[in-house]
């Protein structure tokens, strides 16, 4: 069995990218999300696809953030639950 820890620091596993935890709700909302997307992008101008591009991209960068604080937050979460029980005495 190969190590977790080795497969994470090696870029095996990219928790992000897992698209095996995307729900149907998920993938459909992502389907209507890039119709809506290109419908908008119809009616600009070029300065206004141009400040969509820009919010579009900052919006991204932002998710990324994001994604990458809950994953800490929640791997941290999981080390304590771990801790706490492995070492309780009750």
């Amino acid at each position: 069995m190969k190590s977790i820890i080795n497969e994470l620091w090696h870029g095996n596993i990219i928790p992000q990218e897992d698209s095996r935890t995307n729900s149907k709700e998920m993938k459909e909302l992502l389907g209507y999300m890039a119709r809506h997307h290109e419908d908008l992008e119809k009616s600009f101008t070029a300065e206004q696809k141009e400040t969509f591009e820009k919010f579009h991209n900052c919006w991204s960068e932002y998710m990324s953030l994001a994604e990458a604080a809950i994953f800490e937050y929640a791997f941290k979460l999981g080390m304590q639950i771990a801790i706490e029980t492995l070492t309780d005495t009750n």
